[in-house]
Formats: structure tokens, sequence, C-alpha cells
């Protein structure tokens, strides 16, 4: 019997040992992993994305004020024309003949003012003697006067027929390239209600525009002389660059949708971009080059009350996070896990667009702090103050085992192929 309680009592023992070997095995294997992302330097932009289309920065349309039959042409599609140069000219037989008509009407009023000046003369002469009736008198003065307005009326046309003439020449209005030419020789034009369309000359494209399609969600970021850089399917591996120059007013609508039409002015020294071609935009809204950044999980990352306080129960005493009135112990700045509200320090102020709570790891130990933040492109955001370049951000929390996690590190280096967390914080 006493044999039997003897081999039951070091089965007990045994067990018990073997229980607290398992405890104590357990504990000490147990760890926290934090991923952690550095703060560093980097650039940083906002950028708002559009199409649009590549025009001359100058286009005009030439046209002809007189009726006619183009006689020559000077010019052709592609053709280099300075400002000044003759381009074309009409067929000037009909507008000679018109000036030379006006011009015997005109002398014909010259002598016809002429000679009823000198009449009138005489016809005061007798009036003042009184000789000579009122009523004749009236006469004389009134064929003064008419002649006096025929000799207006040939002079003004005179005038016209020698413009209709000039305009039968027709001149490039710009430095350019002739885009595209309307008509050919022999062809009749007619000035009626709308001045006929000859050519389209262009600037000489060495300086173009794209006007691009906002939409009306996004045109409240664009501003003046902001960065642009496009691409075209012509070239699909160049990018060009520009700065917006204009902004229109005049809303376009189609199937419900608003934009505004945005002029961004382009350099073209080597005349790749050619009129009409379709430009895929990015506008840059927002840059800040050379600034602390840090990975936006970190805003967005708060620890578990209930895994924080095991956590921090976990460390030394010279190691537990302080609360901002003295007392240590008391985890402040977390989610709770039953509400999964955060719950901010009390020593800091509240979060708004330019304040945020990050929090860092420094040795073992994870802490909230309050930075000022500036721009955010969804995956960075820009450190203002607060944080310094090298700190760990933490971007999550989770409890493991020590060796679970060598194991892990240690796949990661044995597999050139597996992916690794750029920053990642030791435990």
């Amino acid at each position: 019997m006493n044999k039997k309680r003897l081999i039951y009592a070091s089965v007990v023992a045994l067990i018990a040992v073997a229980g607290i070997v398992f405890f104590l095995t357990k504990d000490s294997n147990s760890s926290y992993i934090f991923d952690t992302v550095k703060v560093a330097r980097g650039t940083i932009s906002n950028t708002v994305t559009a199409t649009g289309t590549l025009e001359a920065t100058e286009t005009i349309d030439v046209g002809c004020q007189v009726s006619g039959v183009i006689e020559t042409l000077y010019v052709d599609y592609n053709s280099i024309v300075k400002k000044g140069q003759l381009i074309a000219e009409l067929d000037k037989s009909t507008l000679l003949s018109t000036l030379k008509t006006a011009e015997a009407q005109l002398e014909e009023a010259e002598a016809d003012y002429e000679y009823q000046g000198k009449n009138l003369k005489r016809m005061k002469t007798l009036f003042d003697q009184n000789v000579l009736a009122e009523s004749e008198y009236d006469q004389a003065v009134y064929t003064y006067k008419l002649s006096k307005a025929s000799l207006k009326s040939g002079q003004a046309s005179v005038e016209k027929a020698n413009r209709n003439l000039g305009y039968a020449s027709i001149y490039s209005p710009i430095d350019g390239i002739v885009k595209d030419v309307k008509v050919e020789e022999g062809n009749t034009v007619t000035a009626g209600y709308s001045t006929p369309e000859l050519f389209i000359i262009t600037n000489d494209l060495s300086e173009m525009q794209v006007e691009a399609d906002i939409d009306e969600a996004d045109i409240g970021q664009i501003k003046l002389d902001q960065r642009v850089e496009f691409t075209v399917d012509a070239f699909s591996d160049d990018t060009f660059t520009g700065k917006i120059s204009e902004i229109h007013l005049e809303p376009t609508e189609e199937s419900n949708v608003i934009t505004y039409t945005v002029i961004i002015l382009v350099q073209n020294p080597d005349k790749k971009l050619k009129p009409g071609m379709t430009a895929s935009i990015t506008a840059y809204v927002q840059e800040a080059e050379n600034v602390l950044l840090a990975s936006g999980k970190g805003v967005r990352f708060t620890p578990d009350r209930e895994m924080m306080k095991e956590y921090m129960s976990s460390l030394p005493d010279n190691q537990k996070m302080e609360h901002p009135n003295g007392g240590k112990g008391r985890v402040t700045g977390m989610r709770s896990s039953t509400s999964g509200e955060r719950q901010r320090p009390a020593a800091m102020a509240e979060e708004d667009d330019s304040h945020k709570t990050f929090w860092i790891k420094e040795g073992e130990i994870i802490k909230p702090v309050q930075v000022e933040i500036g721009i955010s492109d969804g995956s960075q955001i820009e450190i203002l103050s607060g944080l310094k370049e090298g700190q760990e951000v933490v971007v999550s929390m989770k409890k493991g085992k020590a060796e679970e996690t060598t194991e892990v590190e240690e796949e990661k280096e044995s597999n050139p192929f597996a992916p690794t967390r750029p920053g990642r914080g030791k435990k």
C-alpha cells in the first residue's frame, strides 16, 4: 500500500514539475513583435490627373475680305512663313477697274466742286449789291454744298477701291508654319456675310500648349505656375514637362460631368510634339523635397489596450511608460479591445488635420508622440515637427514567440525571393 502511494506521489510530483517547466518556458519564450518603419528624408507630392489635347499657342485663320479668283499661291502645307510675307494673290483686274471708275468719278466731283465754288462767289457779290433775288442766292449755296458732298463721296470711293485692291494680296499675320491650305489656284472665293478661309497658320511650334479638362472635384487644387508632367502615345517612353498658365472660368458640361479647361504651357524645342496629340497629364498640386517622411500606416496604428497592459507588465519597472501625471503602469493613448475607440494621452492636445499621434519604438518600449504633419499622399506623410530622422514608427504589434520570430527571420534571410519590409524593427 505504501509502495502504491509512493508511486502515485512521484507521478503527481513529476506532473507538477513538468507544468512549472512548461509555464516558465512559455513565459520565457513569449515575445511581442513590432513592425516599424524608420523616419527618413525624401520627396512627397500630391497630384491631379487628366487628359488634354496639344495645340499651338497661336493659331490664326487667314481669310480674304474681297471676292475674286485665286490667281497665285506662294505657300503650301508646312511652309515656314514670316510676318508680312506675301502668301497669295487674287485676280486684281476687276478691282483695278473699280478703282479707275472711282478715280474718274472723283475727278468729276472735284471739277464740279471747283465750278460751284466760283459760282457761289459771283452770286454772293450780286446778292450783296441787291441785284440778285434771295431765292437765286439760296439755290447757289445749295448747289455748292451738294458738290462738296459729292467730292467727299468720290474721295471715299477711291479709298475703298484702293483698300479692296490691297486686300487682293494676302499676307501672313505672324511668324509660323502653314498648317492647312483651304484653296487652290483658280478657286473663286466669295466674301459675303462670313470671311472665306484660305489658310490656317500656327506659330513655329517651339512652344505649344495642352488644353486639359480638369474635373470640378479637382479644380480647386489647381493653381497658376504649378508643374505638370505628361506623356503622349507617339513617344510613350518620354515624359514632357510644362506649367499651368491659364485656368478658364467657363465650365463645360458633358454627360452631367462638369470640367474646366486648363492651359498648360509646354516647350517643344525639338518639334517632337504635334498639334492634336492626346496628352495624359499629371499636375503636381503639392510638392515637398528633402523632407522628413513617415509611413501613413503609423498614424493609423493604435495598440490594443489589453495587449499593451500585458506588454507593459512584462517590462522591468525602470522601462515602464510613465503616466503624464507621474504614475507608472497606467497605459493611455490606446484603443479598447471592446469599443475599438482610440484614447489619447492626457498630456496631448486634441488631434486635428495638422496634428496626429504616432507610436515610436525606443529600445524595448513604445510610446505615443504627437506630430505636426504636412503633405500626405496616402502612403507617406510629411513630418514638420515631433519626429527625427531615423526614429522607428510602429505600424503593427502582435504577440508571438521568440523562436518563431527567429525562424521567420532566418527563412527570409535564406530565401532571396522573400519580400522584406523596409525599416522593420527588432523585438
